[in-house]
């Protein structure tokens, strides 16, 4: 494994202990972080010159239904349902595992060219095993830390989403015995469909499995109103489930007492701001109330179908937002926290890491993490010149900014470029939605 120093950048380390260095230096042994610090001299290691850059920890996205990537876009000016009718219960039943594969390996790569080193895949297309190798297959290939969320299969009949009695499929353990054997940057969690979606025994049986296996749960809960008359996270805790394994959904229209429990509980929340926001139906953004309980939830790109799965558009989006409403004067709290562009960043990277369990490995620049980096040019016409490099960072920073990003120590991206050329990985995805969207045509049609 092969030892560099980036040698002049602004680091932005969001660890506490070391915050902000204007001009700094971080030596990566291997695929660790080994130092940060002002000026490292260290005559055993390749330079790489970071005078232009600053440099953040990797963006952390805690839910991502990747194997969409594909049709990305496709349903942005349309009523929510229209996606659920068409894409969840239409297009996503004919699902072949190589639409799953070219989907999900288009989203990984542009997640990681746009400074995304670990995603959270909410993969609820387990159609079949060859569904989930495919899925599996695209996250090893795209290079990218992953949580595969191992979901349900698509089926029309709402047999596994309407109060479903359906146990979750077994193949998961096929899945979680292979994953512990290659140990490689793919790990596994349940993607769950909780209370709003099966049966009592069934959501009980779902967390079991989970912690059996050792494994984390994310579950989507209160996105609509007529989610939040379940009370689903309440339910959790009626039977003694609630945890710090748990990672709740969009909780929009949750009632205060849920996220008093979410808060007393160690769970945590993944908000998808530009997704909640260009849903008609979904309730308002609860991190007014989230703060007010000292809940500091991650992010979230959502599906592409819909919005932008970046990370950049998510802090921007959430950061005018938050100011919006509380300027507004529509926050029910009575002293809204003062949101900082430093708390929005934390979001993306260092509580992205929480969520998934894994804040001790990744998050923040600190001696001793893993070395995902991202590198953003600051001297492009956007940027610069810098005063506050957080605010250029969440305020105008943008894919083409991301210069490098190293996951474990290993570039992904280099001088502007994916390591590995991504013009077969588009033309792939490109043929799937030909295939996809002339199916769905014909049969909208017949």
């Amino acid at each position: 494994m092969s030892r560099l120093l980036v040698k002049g950048a602004t680091v932005i380390t969001v660890d506490p202990a070391i915050g902000v260095l204007p001009r700094g230096d971080i030596l990566i042994d291997g695929d660790l972080i080994a130092q940060v610090g002002p000026a490292i001299n260290e005559s055993d290691a390749e330079i790489v010159d970071g005078t232009d850059w600053i440099v953040t920890p990797g963006f952390v996205d805690t839910h991502r239904h990747t194997w969409q990537s594909a049709i990305r876009h496709s349903y942005g000016d349309v009523d929510p349902l229209s996606y659920f009718r068409e894409v969840l219960d239409g297009i996503g039943t004919r699902y072949a595992p190589e639409d799953v594969y070219a989907g999900t390996l288009l989203g990984a790569v542009s997640a990681v060219s746009a400074g995304t080193t670990t995603l959270f895949d909410w993969a609820h297309i387990q159609n079949s095993p060859a569904h989930s190798d495919a899925s599996i297959r695209a996250l090893t290939e795209a290079g990218i830390r992953a949580v595969f969320g191992h979901g349900w299969p698509l089926v029309n009949d709402g047999s596994w989403t309407d109060n479903s009695a359906l146990h979750h499929p077994d193949d998961i353990h096929r899945i979680h015995r292979m994953l512990d054997e290659t140990r490689g940057l793919v790990s596994l969690a349940v993607a769950a469909r909780g209370p709003e979606m099966a049966s009592q025994e069934v959501w009980e049986g779902e967390v079991a499995l989970a912690r059996e296996m050792g494994i984390r749960l994310s579950v989507h809960v209160g996105a609509y109103a007529r989610n939040a008359e379940v009370h689903a996270v309440a339910r959790y805790a009626e039977r003694g489930l609630l945890g710090a394994d748990l990672t709740f959904v969009h909780c929009n229209n949750l009632a205060n007492r849920e996220l008093d429990l979410i808060a007393d509980s160690g769970a945590t929340v993944s908000l998808g701001p530009h997704c909640e926001l260009n849903s008609q139906g979904v309730g308002d953004i609860p991190l007014d109330r989230l703060l007010a309980r000292g809940v500091r939830p991650s992010l979230s790109g959502d599906t592409e179908t819909k919005c932008s799965g970046d990370m950049f558009t998510q802090m921007r989006v959430l950061f005018g937002y938050y100011r919006s409403w509380v300027g507004g004067h529509h926050s029910e709290v009575a002293e809204p926290y003062a949101l900082k562009l430093a708390d929005v960043l934390e979001f993306a990277t260092l509580q992205g890491a929480r969520a998934l369990g894994m804040d001790d490995r990744i998050g923040s620049i600190t001696p001793g993490k893993q070395a995902d980096l991202v590198c953003i040019r600051a001297s492009d016409l956007n940027i610069a010149p810098v005063s506050d490099p957080v605010a250029a960072v969440v305020l105008g920073a943008h894919e083409g900014n991301v210069d490098t990003v190293f996951i474990g120590g290993q570039y992904r991206k280099r001088a502007g470029r994916m390591v590995s050329d991504p013009r077969g990985v588009v033309e792939m995805a490109r043929e799937s939605r030909d295939r996809l969207m002339v199916s769905h045509r014909g049969r909208s049609a017949a």
